[in-house]
């Protein structure tokens, strides 16, 4: 019989968000038990800039505004998230970290995960909207089908989705 994988490092997503919350918890409950280092994720995608149009009205592809302006732009985001995610984490034992990042939030969680050595990517779902069907799919999907580690992905109960 194969031995369970031991998962030292624990990446979850986190944006504010009530699946990214159910995944936190599930996330800090698991790396509590297993004490692991928890490494929350908070993902901002990138924000068009002012000034600079493309074809059809679209950020052109090939220009990419420094990182250093486009995190202090973002710090007030995730600095709420940081906040909400830390008053939870506090009450647990858990020895966690942040890690704030800009891009497409699949392919981030994904990175960060490869970057840290995780043994698993824990993420939250809900039902996916049309544009979500028809243009390739939720986060969750897209790191299920990149990760190279273990993925959980957390569904809400029911009584949840019908309240949504």
């Amino acid at each position: 019989m194969a031995h369970a994988p031991a998962y030292q490092t624990i990446v979850v997503g986190y944006d504010g968000t009530r699946g990214a919350e159910l995944a936190l918890d599930r996330a800090a409950t698991i790396a509590s038990r297993l004490q692991s280092k928890l490494v929350v994720v908070d993902v901002v995608a990138p924000m068009p800039v002012e000034g600079i149009d493309g074809a059809y009205g679209l950020m052109p592809y090939n220009y990419y505004p420094s990182f250093e302006s486009e995190q202090v732009a973002e710090e007030a985001i995730w600095q709420q998230h940081r906040e909400k995610a830390e008053a939870f984490l506090k009450a647990m034992t858990v020895d966690y970290e942040f890690a704030g990042v800009v891009g497409q939030p699949a392919g981030e969680l994904v990175d960060v995960a490869a970057q840290r050595d995780a043994g698993l990517i824990v993420v939250g779902t809900r039902e996916p909207g049309f544009l979500e069907r028809a243009f390739g799919g939720s986060v969750s999907q897209g790191v299920a089908k990149h990760a190279h580690c273990d993925v959980l992905i957390v569904h809400p109960p029911d009584d949840d989705e019908k309240s949504d």
